[in-house]
């Protein structure tokens, strides 16, 4: 059963999402929450395996709230809801450690699909804002000035594994990676995997943020 603290300013907005998730078996939301204060209280309270968290809310906004209920540290992982207009938010929003990013008009099957993978420790970014993401972080993130000390997490990676990482901050899925080296795309979660370990990344969003922040990462012009 994967638990769900529902985090919006809207009643009505709330009242959607539960009767969406408390309709689909294997699903149960045990609270709601109005504002970031009143999250990162029944957050702690309930320790819900995901928080779908709103990001403009009166009183403290959904990325205070993020960055405070991922620094408790209970198992708590983030699913942010946004919309094209939130992209200079989603920059502070993935240092405040959220797990994944969904467009507020996602298909309900999209949703439910980005509640179970955040529940099982992946990350999540809707296809359609990952370009825009990733240009948004590399217009606020400075590139890596020359000569200065490579992060020695880097010198732990074998040559393909810094490949993967690579490819991981271009915002490449699994299979696209396994399609540009000619391997199995179990081959390539098994190196992913092991990337994320070796520089202590708790998902894939913070891998990225890793490779913007070594200058591995730049997204296409255009």
């Amino acid at each position: 059963m994967t638990t769900v603290l529902v985090v919006d300013d809207q009643p009505l907005q709330r009242y959607g999402f539960r009767m969406l998730l408390d309709s689909v078996p294997g699903t149960d939301v045990v609270g709601e929450a109005a504002h970031g204060a009143e999250a990162v209280r029944r957050a702690a309270e309930l320790r819900p395996d995901v928080v779908l968290m709103d990001v403009r809310m009166p009183g403290m906004d959904g990325i205070e709230a993020t960055r405070r209920i991922v620094a408790a540290g209970d198992r708590s992982r983030v699913l942010v809801l946004t919309t094209f207009d939130l992209d200079e938010y989603v920059h502070a929003a993935l240092r405040a450690g959220a797990s994944g990013f969904l467009l507020k008009d996602a298909r309900p099957e999209e949703l439910l699909a980005g509640i179970r993978a955040v529940a099982v420790g992946d990350a999540v970014i809707a296809p359609a804002l990952t370009r825009r993401l990733l240009h948004e972080f590399a217009r606020l993130v400075p590139p890596r000035a020359d000569g200065s000390a490579e992060d020695p997490r880097l010198s732990s990676l074998t040559e393909r594994e810094r490949e993967i990482l690579v490819a991981i901050g271009k915002g490449w899925t699994n299979g696209e990676i396994a399609t540009r080296f000619v391997v199995s795309e179990s081959t390539v979660k098994t190196h992913v995997g092991r990337v994320l370990a070796k520089i202590g990344a708790r998902d894939r969003i913070q891998a990225v943020i890793f490779a913007y922040d070594q200058g591995l990462a730049r997204p296409r012009a255009g």
